[in-house]
């Protein structure tokens, strides 16, 4: 009887891995997930058209005609189980908003199967015609971890011509989701959204204000974040104490980056594959050069600091609109507002640090180590630092092919538009460094008031 136990143990414990394995694969999340979706307002109703891949949506027991791992969806017995897909991982994973105020739970309007090779959601008009077209045919051949999810929702609302807003949850079905979102607004216009993994509270046509806020957070958080911008501002300031040479070295490293950020959001810079390891080749080189210029440079060399700030500042504002690329969607019809909020952060971030930097600075040069050795101590650090971003972001670079651009209208017209900045740049410093030399006109006093030895 033992014998008879003992011999069946393996089978026991094939079995056993069998079921677990068909029960992780049933929980196994997919790797990268694209969910697209159309939104349009129409009288009193919100319309909300989203297409996902079955696969993606877990621990449905979609119909299938053989084995449940790689078999054939049964379309003709599929409806009541895409339903609940569609409400367990879509209606209940989205939070939709008029105004301030949270729309009620969708209705499921139409559901269906769709081909993967299926190409109607390139238009709202399409999408919405593929949805309440007639289902797939009862023999397709369609794999149901190759099929995809196509939904209509539709939210009651007050006006189709509201400020929508939308949190989604869809990162939820997949490691890696991006969620490819158009709204179309009542005037026909239509702004696209690339949402990566969880984007939060994202207004889709949001106010002046509503855009300024949340590109001044952004703008803030980003200095913070972003280490190099930080240690070329901390080698621009670490040689000066007083409040008014920080200010004007400050200053012009914002208004540099500031002009160069603007300009890139409105389509000047260039948009070859090289120019952004170009440009992080570039940051690198700024912060090694001035950490080189602190160790060899004795104090009286920094009065003119504020122009090398300016002229670094014009490359790290690239840098900045390199950052911007994915969030200037979240600005609506405020671009401008936008970037000029995006600088304000920047700059408060800017002005926090310095709080904190040059207090510390000033007890660890007073009690600590002498001034110019720890500038230089601090410097090269920095420099060894930078010299090994250096290095690694132009091996990256001299893997791409530099193409010069075509002498066309379209060349021409940008670099006139450039020159001019340039010319109103030149005409700014000039005016600066003319009011700097300026000497001071000390009042005379008149003959009368003078007034005579005895």
């Amino acid at each position: 009887m033992l014998q008879r136990s003992l011999g069946r143990t393996p089978l026991v414990l094939a079995a056993v891995l069998a079921i677990l394995s068909t029960i992780v694969a049933g929980h196994e999340i997919p790797g990268d997930v694209t969910i697209q979706a159309w939104l349009k307002p129409e009288g009193q109703r919100l319309r909300f058209l989203v297409r996902v891949p079955l696969i993606a949506m877990r621990d449905m027991n979609y119909p299938t005609l053989g084995d449940m791992a790689d078999g054939i969806l049964d379309v003709s017995r599929a409806d009541r189980t895409l339903h609940d897909a569609a409400t367990v991982w879509v209606a209940e994973q989205v939070e939709m908003y008029e105004g301030d105020e949270r729309l009620a739970s969708p209705a499921v309007v139409a559901v269906r199967a769709s081909l993967p090779s299926d190409r109607s959601f390139a238009t709202y008009e399409e999408a919405l015609a593929h949805i309440n077209g007639p289902r797939l045919p009862d023999d397709t051949d369609l794999q149901w971890r190759e099929g995809l999810l196509d939904v209509l929702f539709e939210y009651p609302i007050q006006s189709d011509r509201s400020r929508f807003a939308i949190i989604s949850k869809l990162n939820r079905l997949g490691l890696r989701t991006v969620t490819v979102l158009r709204l179309v607004l009542p005037n026909g216009t239509v702004r696209a959204f690339d949402l990566h993994g969880d984007t939060g509270l994202v207004r889709l046509d949001p106010r002046w204000h509503q855009a300024a806020l949340r590109f001044v957070a952004l703008g803030f958080q980003h200095i913070l974040d972003g280490t190099d911008h930080l240690l070329f501002l901390f080698c621009l300031v670490v040689p000066f104490r007083r409040l008014r040479s920080l200010v004007a070295v400050v200053t012009a490293f914002t208004a540099a980056h500031s002009v160069t950020l603007i300009a890139s959001a409105y389509g000047y810079a260039p948009d070859a594959l090289w120019f952004p390891p170009l440009i992080e080749t570039l940051i690198a080189a700024s912060i090694v050069y001035m950490a080189l210029e602190n160790i060899a440079s004795a104090n009286s060399a920094f009065r003119n600091r504020w122009m090398i700030a300016f002229g670094f500042g014009l490359v790290h504002g690239f840098g900045f609109s390199f950052a911007l690329r994915q969030t200037l969607q979240f600005a609506g019809s405020h671009l401008l507002t936008s970037l000029l909020s995006f600088n304000i952060g920047v700059e408060l971030g800017q002005l926090l640090v310095l709080v904190l930097l040059v207090p510390l600075l000033g007890v660890l040069f007073t009690y600590v180590i002498a001034e110019r050795i720890g500038i230089v101590i601090v410097s090269a650090l920095i420099a060894h630092t930078a010299w090994h971003w250096m290095t690694e972001r132009w091996s990256v670079l001299r893997q791409f092919r530099f193409e010069w651009p075509v002498l066309d209208l379209a060349f021409w017209a940008s670099a006139m538009r450039w020159a001019m900045a340039a010319v109103a740049l030149f005409a700014l410093y000039w005016i600066a460094n003319t009011m700097r030399r300026r000497p001071r006109q000390h009042p005379v006093r008149s003959a009368e008031s003078v007034e005579l030895p005895h």
